[in-house]
């Protein structure tokens, strides 16, 4: 097995593979999406190429993708589609400034189930993550996901206390070197993280 970094340029050659992939993950529980999502997903994985900072790794069993995860860099000012409005509205405009814009996003991240138990939903994290700049990464994922929840925590990812509004049950995780995480803001005030 092999994880293998590659750009937006390179991320087409991958495309059946990653769809593959996603529908296996994300049509079982908690997930559940319809077979649909997965050709919809690869599809807007082109679109998804082009943002700035986007890398994708990829997990390689001989020419069979196992496994990927893809991440870009948070635009400023905090967008306002897909679920950011309700991250905002969660984190408000000083934090989501702060501690999200300009960072490293995780999208996706997916293994197949062939693949798991061997480390390599980590490594395919650390691969996309590794340049965070000053550490500042983040994620959004399902509170319904408890494997997922654990997964994370066991990486050292931090889920913020502040509820996402909106009926998908959303949580934000920064990353283990987020500086967000490790510090204490203002007056004394630990914002509330869980896993730590």
């Amino acid at each position: 097995m092999q994880v293998r970094i590659v750009n937006g340029a390179g991320v087409p050659a991958y495309a059946d593979g990653i769809r593959r992939v996603y529908a296996d993950v994300f049509s079982a529980p908690p997930w559940n999406e319809a077979p649909e999502a997965a050709t919809s997903y690869a599809g807007r994985l082109a679109s998804d190429a082009e943002r700035p900072g986007f890398t994708a790794a990829i997990a390689l069993d001989a020419d069979t993708v196992t496994g990927f995860a893809t991440a870009w860099t948070t635009p400023a000012p905090f967008p306002g589609d897909r679920s950011y409005g309700q991250v905002a509205a969660a984190l408000g405009p000083d934090r989501v400034a702060e501690w999200l814009c300009g960072a490293v996003e995780v999208n996706e991240l997916a293994v197949g189930p062939a693949a798991r138990g061997a480390g390599l939903g980590a490594e395919l994290l650390a691969a996309v993550t590794e340049a965070a700049p000053d550490g500042r990464c983040w994620l959004l994922t399902s509170v319904r996901a408890k494997d997922t929840l654990r997964f994370y925590r066991r990486a050292g990812w931090r889920r913020i206390d502040a509820p996402v509004p909106g009926r998908a049950g959303l949580a934000v995780l920064l990353g283990p070197r987020h500086p967000a995480g490790i510090r204490t803001l203002g007056r004394g005030v630990r914002i509330p993280l869980r896993g730590q």
